[in-house]
């Protein structure tokens, strides 16, 4: 196997170990939006559009890589920033624009963190 083929399979074997579950389990302040549960205009729009759904998706998934690579520290401050982001996902109501501001701005935050791992590695 050559070192370039090598490189290309760490992301897939850690994308299989965070589904697993063998990296920490870092998402207990989010879980990702349960539709059968959506209570909020913000969650009841999110669910009943498939373009914010899929933002959501990207952006648990993203979430949960991210406080799963980084170490304590930093996954507080990602944290925190989830906690800020869920207060401004609601205050977008049904408005579908800022939901999609939001969860933009949002997975841009997260695609940086995972940026910053793939430069410099985990911890």
């Amino acid at each position: 196997m050559t070192r370039r083929r090598t490189i290309s399979l760490i992301p897939a074997a850690l994308l299989a170990l965070v589904l697993q579950g063998f990296l920490p389990a870092a998402a207990a302040d989010y879980a990702p939006l349960d539709c059968t549960k959506a209570k909020s205009p913000a969650e009841r729009t999110i669910c009943s559009n498939y373009d914010l759904g899929q933002f959501e998706a990207r952006m648990a998934t993203l979430f949960e890589w991210a406080t799963s690579l980084v170490a304590m520290g930093q996954r507080g401050d990602i944290q925190d920033a989830q906690r800020a982001f869920i207060t401004r996902r609601g205050a977008c109501r049904s408005n579908i624009n800022c939901l999609r501001n939001a969860y933009t701005d949002r997975i841009g935050e997260l695609e940086a963190v995972m940026s910053r791992i793939k430069e410099k590695g985990p911890f």
